[in-house]
């Protein structure tokens, strides 16, 4: 039987990042799982034109790297998103699986970083892994902000979720800031001059660091950009004296293998996202 997992990006057109963070998840799912062909899309329609345009790079749609799959005779398939929570992006590849369930013997889906919350030994806390993984990174001193994309789907609720078990975890001085979504950049900055946490010594220095896969356009300039609405400028703007972390949470070693682990739970019918029932 034939079988590849098609692994699914939002994608961005930054090689530098891209090298460091999705080319090496990608090379770390292919050595780990070596019977299995590893396929790339991305679900950025722009990003895809881009790379075509500027570069003659083509990478596939979700939907056009099933159809090639299942033209070329593969059987067993699954898609594992390398997004970050179960937004838009995440929904669309869903909905691609659930039209080409019938183009195959089996297709199965995993789950996004952040999916579950669990309780006792039911289900995996996706929350505490990242925070777990994410420790590392943050400064021991001063102000933590991490960039998030954030969303207007219901998903974007991921985040606050989020900032509560960093809280649990003693990371009282680590905050969420979105670029599209609650909380942007400046509810945070007027949380943190509310905080009784400023009286305490070297508290008016702020790291950003990019909530993402990547490093790309959002982390270069929403977040450490020129713009007078960047992040950066947001907050020297507000007396603040801020560093920038300008790496993608995907050059983390632990943070790809949390996408090996639930390629391993896909294989193993473990806390199934997509994958019963859904055989031809």
């Amino acid at each position: 039987m034939k079988k590849a997992i098609l692994a699914v990006s939002f994608g961005t057109t930054y090689e530098d990042t891209r090298k460091l963070t999705i080319d090496k998840i990608e090379e770390k799912i292919r050595e780990t799982f070596k019977e299995y062909e590893v396929r790339r899309a991305f679900t950025a329609h722009r990003i895809i034109s881009v790379l075509k345009q500027r570069d003659g790079v083509v990478v596939n749609t979700p939907e056009e790297a099933l159809n090639r799959l299942m033209l070329e005779g593969f059987e067993e398939i699954i898609v594992q998103p390398l997004h970050l929570i179960p937004g838009e992006e995440y929904q669309y590849v869903m909905k691609v699986v659930e039209n080409f369930k019938k183009s195959f013997k089996k297709i199965s889906a995993g789950r996004p970083i952040l999916f579950h919350k669990g309780f006792g030994n039911q289900l995996p806390d996706d929350y505490e892994t990242l925070v777990e993984t994410i420790k590392p990174i943050i400064p021991k001193e001063g102000i933590t902000v991490f960039m998030g994309h954030g969303s207007a789907n219901n998903a974007n609720a991921c985040y606050s979720c989020l900032q509560l078990v960093l809280q649990d975890n003693g990371f009282n001085n680590v905050y969420i800031a979105n670029v599209e979504g609650y909380p942007d950049i400046k509810n945070v900055i007027n949380k943190i001059k509310r905080s009784q946490s400023l009286l305490d010594e070297n508290k008016d220095s702020v790291t950003l660091i990019p909530l993402m896969v990547v490093s790309g356009d959002h982390a270069k300039n929403d977040m450490a950009g020129e713009g007078e609405d960047s992040f950066k400028n947001l907050l020297l703007n507000a007396g603040f004296k801020v560093n920038l972390h300008l790496h993608g949470l995907g050059e983390l070693k632990n943070f790809q293998n949390i996408y090996i682990k639930h390629i391993e739970d896909v294989i193993e019918n473990r806390y199934e996202v997509y994958g019963k029932g859904n055989k031809s």
